[in-house]
């Protein structure tokens, strides 16, 4: 019994993060389903178990490979927005004494004390001069 079940999962994809996702968005739709007795998210959370266990046994790799990494660039998207703390995505943090700018030529950090008004900063990587108020 053992060797046909290790035959039958040879060369699959198997479990990866977007998998474990799906599994617990399904498993969280069903609990709010218990709750608010609405139709449709039960019939999506199936769904999405369904979808969860095709990826799983799936034997097309590639794909379940691009749609993890596809899943991946977007949770980075959505934490990064979070935690830079504001939609313009500027890429400037401050602190109490400095701020952090990037180059727009290479994108090397560049930190520069606060509170000296319009500057010329120099990036150390790349030579480039840009300007900007700190």
């Amino acid at each position: 019994m053992r060797e046909k079940l290790q035959r039958f999962m040879m060369g699959r994809y198997g479990s990866d993060q977007f998998s474990r996702f799906l599994s617990f968005a399904g498993l969280a739709m069903l609990v709010v389903y218990l709750f608010t007795g609405w139709t449709w998210l039960y019939i999506v959370a199936f769904a999405l178990i369904i979808l969860n266990l095709m990826r799983t046994l799936s034997r097309n790799t590639t794909r379940r490979y691009a749609e993890n990494s596809r899943y991946l660039y977007i949770k980075h998207k959505f934490l990064s927005f979070f935690k830079k703390g504001g939609a313009d995505g500027s890429g400037t943090r401050t602190d109490s004494d400095h701020r952090i700018f990037k180059c727009p030529g290479c994108g090397q950090k560049v930190r520069v004390p606060k509170g000296k008004g319009k500057i010329s900063i120099t990036c150390p990587k790349c030579k480039k001069e840009f300007i900007k108020r700190t």
